[in-house]
């Protein structure tokens, strides 16, 4: 079964450094960097504890409870639904514009409204969490003023504890804008 989201660096780890847009079909919706060990951590543990509810969903059906199977179902459903978007988060780019996935929603931003995307030096939240650090985020800034939240930080749940990813991916999508802005 083809993953996807397993090639993303793959370009960058045969040594290709020539290759800034580094896929073939820029059309396509692209998350240039792998998912961080804490997004896919979470997930796991989220599809782990959706196991054990569907188990227990199953054993309140066969006891004839219809309805309280239906309930625990849903939050089984659920659980998995909120898993699946975890893995979704991020910074998905493609000739179209820039699309920043949140867990309630998304926002694209065509490449023709943006000025600039850069990486700058700011306080910066920790695993998304009220806590701030100083560190790295890579901003967009949009043709009109309006800003969005910082794109990608060096603290998130991708990139904490990978400084050399954060930077590959800043690059990377920093070539797309550079690419596309003036077309």
């Amino acid at each position: 079964m083809p993953l996807p989201f397993l090639t993303a660096d793959r370009a960058f780890e045969t040594g290709a450094d020539d290759i800034a847009l580094p896929f073939d079909d820029h059309d396509q919706w692209r998350r240039p960097y792998r998912p961080g060990p804490y997004r896919v951590g979470t997930a796991a543990l989220l599809l782990l504890l959706a196991s054990f509810v569907l188990l227990s969903a199953m054993i309140i059906a066969f006891a004839a409870e219809v309805t309280g199977a239906l309930i625990v179902f849903g939050v089984g459903a659920g659980l998995i639904a909120c898993a699946l978007r975890i893995l979704r988060l991020g910074v998905w780019v493609s000739r179209a514009g820039l699309r920043r996935v949140g867990f309630f929603s998304t926002v694209t931003v065509p490449w023709d409204q943006t000025s600039h995307v850069r990486t700058v030096q700011q306080p910066v939240r920790w695993l998304g969490l009220p806590r701030t650090v100083q560190g790295q985020a890579l901003v967009m800034d949009r043709q009109g003023g309006a800003a969005l939240p910082p794109l990608l930080t060096d603290h998130d749940a991708d990139f904490l504890s990978r400084v050399e990813a954060f930077d590959r991916a800043a690059d990377t999508i920093e070539a797309w804008g550079e690419e596309y802005r003036g077309r």
